[in-house]
């Protein structure tokens, strides 16, 4: 489920992580769900690493993932987690610093 070491990021460009655990329901409504936002909202200016806990569990230390599927907004600063399957997506883009925190 891990797809390709990310290149270095371009100006303006989002890094984000999203870490599941195996193929469950969860975790591919969590990724396809983030795929959709990315393509509807970030328009080609992001690298989505998705990681599986399972099969990739160093990947996760130092990140303090308590939860999965939990994105992780690495750039640009500051760091922000989202913990669910990323179908509420006002939620998610108050977390990319898209929207405004009410």
């Amino acid at each position: 489920m891990n797809e390709q070491a990310p290149a270095a990021p371009a100006e303006h460009e989002f890094v984000l992580r999203l870490y599941v655990a195996g193929h469950t329901p969860r975790s591919l409504r969590a990724v396809a769900n983030m795929q959709r936002i990315c393509l509807e909202q970030l328009h080609g200016q992001y690298q989505l690493e998705v990681i599986d806990l399972y099969q990739q569990p160093q990947l996760a230390e130092g990140e303090q993932i308590v939860a999965v599927p939990a994105l992780i907004k690495r750039l640009p600063p500051p760091l922000r987690m989202v913990v669910g399957d990323m179908s509420d997506t006002e939620r998610v883009l108050v977390g990319l610093d898209l929207l405004p925190r009410s």
